[in-house]
C-alpha cells in the first residue's frame, strides 16, 4: 500500500510570510492579513482540500541581523508588520468543522499560567482542534524589547522550555479530574472542589502553586508541535512533540533529519511514528508543466533576494550583508537556528558548496525549503518520491502568493494525489489529536505530559 501524504498550510499574520517581495504581485492578497475575511476564506479553502491544518508562525521582534538594523526588514515587509496569531483561530474555527490550527507561541516572554488558560479556551472553542507550536525564540530584537540584552544561549532556551512544558502539563492534565464539573442544579454545586487540585509547582524558572482556572477542554493538552532540528531541539521534540516541522534544502539532508528524529523518539520511550513529521515545501503548479514554469518565471520578477537574505540572516544569526554573494557559507557557529547553519554547510546533491547567492535564490520564494514547479503529475511524482525515500509524513506548504498558491494545490495537486490513493478523501472525525494519530483525544500514556495526568496519579 502506498504511503499516505499529509498537507499543512504554512502562513503568518503578516505580509508575504516567507516570500519577501511577493506582496507586489498583482494576484497576491497577503496584505489582507488584517481582514477576518481573508482568514475565514482561507480556512474554508484548506478544509475543502482536506489539509490537516493551518500552521500559523509568529515572531515577537524584527529581523535586524542583516546590515545591523531592521531597516531592510521594514522596507521589504519581511514579517513586519505582524499581528498576533492566536486571535485568528476562533473565526476560522467558526467556518470549518475539521481543519486543525497550529498556533505558534514562545516560552521566553509569557508566563505559563495565563498562557495555559488561553490555549484551553481555544481548545474549547474549536472543539479540540488546536495545537501549540512551541518555540524558544531566536530574534535578539525580541529579547531586547522584553528587557533583556540578548536571547539566552541556544540550549539554555530549551532548559526554560522544558520547565515551561512541565508547568502547562501539570495545569492541563493534573489539576482537574475528568468528573470535577457536575452541574448539579438541585444541590447548587457546579464543580466538586474535592476534584480540583493545586499543582504546587516550584521550579528554577516558574512558581505556580494553584489550580488551573479553566475546566478540562476536549484535548486537555493541545497537540504539541515543534520545529527544532538541532540536537537539543530534537531531544526536546522527542519528549514532547506530536507533530514536528523541519526544513531541508535537499532530499539527502531531509532523510538524515527524519532518521535522527525517529531514533530520538524511540530513545525517549515512544514509537518511531508517534509524531508526524512535515517538511517545508513550496509548490508552484498549473494545468501543464509549461504553464507552471511560466508562472514561476512570473513570480521571480517580484521576488526579493535582499528580502530573502534578511530572513536568512535572522534564521542563521549571521549578517549575510558582510559576505560577497559568491562567498561560501563556511564553518559558522550560530546562536539562532543551528540546524539552518548545519544544512547549508553540507554540500548539495551535485557536490557543490552553498554560497550566499544560492541561499538568496533558494529563499526568495518559500524560505528554507525547496520548491517544486510542474504539472500535477510531476508534482505528485515528486511528493511520493520524497515521502518514500525520506520517511517524512507530509509537507508544510509555504506559498508564493496567497491564496493563489493554495488554490492551485487544492485544484490540481490534491485530486491527483487522491486519484493515486495517497491522500485523504474525507476527514477522520474527532479532535485534532485523533485526526493526526487515529487514537484517543488525550495524550497517550507514553507521552511525557501524560505523566502529570491524574489518570496516572502515581507519576505526578
Amino acid at each position: 500500500m502506498s504511503r499516505q501524504i499529509r498537507f499543512n498550510a504554512f502562513d503568518m499574520n503578516c505580509v508575504a510570510h516567507q516570500s519577501s517581495g511577493m506582496w507586489r504581485h498583482p494576484l497576491d492578497q497577503s496584505a489582507r492579513y488584517k481582514e477576518l475575511g481573508y482568514w475565514t476564506d482561507l480556512a474554508r479553502l484548506l478544509e475543502r482540500g482536506h489539509f490537516d491544518g493551518i500552521f500559523i508562525a509568529d515572531v515577537l521582534g524584527t529581523y535586524d541581523v542583516y546590515g545591523g538594523s531592521n531597516e531592510a526588514a521594514i522596507r521589504h515587509g519581511a514579517q513586519v508588520p505582524v499581528n498576533d496569531p492566536v486571535l485568528l483561530v476562533s473565526a476560522m474555527a467558526a467556518v470549518t468543522e475539521h481543519l486543525g490550527f497550529g498556533v505558534t507561541a514562545g516560552t521566553a516572554y509569557e508566563h505559563p499560567y495565563p498562557f495555559a488558560r488561553r490555549m484551553s479556551t481555544l481548545d474549547h472553542l474549536t472543539g479540540g482542534r488546536v495545537g501549540w507550536n512551541v518555540v524558544t525564540g531566536y530574534l535578539p530584537s525580541a529579547a531586547r524589547n522584553m528587557g533583556h540584552d540578548d536571547q539566552l544561549e541556544h540550549d539554555q532556551r530549551y532548559d526554560v522550555a522544558d520547565e515551561y512544558l512541565e508547568v502547562t502539563y501539570k495545569l492541563w492534565e493534573g489539576s482537574w479530574e475528568d468528573d470535577a464539573v457536575i452541574r448539579d442544579r438541585e444541590s447548587g454545586v457546579f464543580t466538586d472542589p474535592s476534584k480540583v487540585h493545586e499543582i504546587g509547582h516550584r521550579g528554577e524558572h516558574f512558581t505556580v502553586p494553584g489550580i488551573h482556572i479553566s475546566e478540562p477542554s476536549p484535548q486537555r493538552t493541545p497537540v504539541i508541535y515543534q520545529a527544532g532540528a538541532s540536537p537539543r531541539g530534537i531531544a526536546f521534540a522527542a519528549g514532547n512533540a506530536e507533530a514536528i516541522f523541519v526544513a531541508a534544502p535537499t532530499k539527502a539532508v531531509l532523510a538524515g533529519v527524519v532518521s535522527r528524529i525517529r531514533d530520538a523518539l524511540e530513545a525517549a520511550g515512544r514509537d518511531r511514528y508517534s509524531a508526524k513529521i512535515y517538511t517545508l515545501l513550496t509548490i508552484i503548479t498549473d494545468e501543464t508543466s509549461e504553464k507552471a514554469h511560466a508562472k514561476h518565471d512570473d513570480y521571480l520578477q517580484y521576488a526579493s533576494d535582499e528580502g530573502a537574505l534578511v530572513f536568512m540572516s535572522g534564521w542563521m544569526g549571521i549578517d549575510l550583508s558582510q559576505y560577497d554573494l559568491d562567498e561560501p557559507i563556511g564553518n559558522v557557529k550560530s546562536n539562532a537556528i543551528q540546524s539552518t547553519v548545519a544544512n547549508f554547510q553540507q554540500a548539495d546533491e551535485d557536490g557543490k558548496e552553498w554560497k550566499v547567492r544560492d541561499i538568496a535564490r533558494l529563499g526568495n520564494i518559500g524560505g528554507l525549503g525547496p520548491r517544486v514547479v510542474g504539472s500535477a503529475v510531476e508534482v505528485a511524482d515528486f511528493l511520493q518520491e520524497w515521502v518514500e525515500e525520506t520517511d517524512v509524513d507530509g509537507f508544510n506548504l509555504a506559498y508564493a502568493i496567497t491564496p493563489g498558491t493554495f488554490e492551485d494545490i487544492v485544484e490540481f495537486i490534491v485530486p491527483e494525489l487522491q486519484h493515486r490513493g495517497v491522500y485523504q478523501t474525507q476527514y477522520v472525525p474527532g479532535t485534532l489529536r485523533h485526526k493526526l494519530h487515529g487514537r484517543g483525544d488525550r495524550l497517550p500514556d507514553e507521552h511525557r505530559g501524560a505523566g502529570y495526568s491524574l489518570r496516572n496519579a502515581a507519576k505526578v
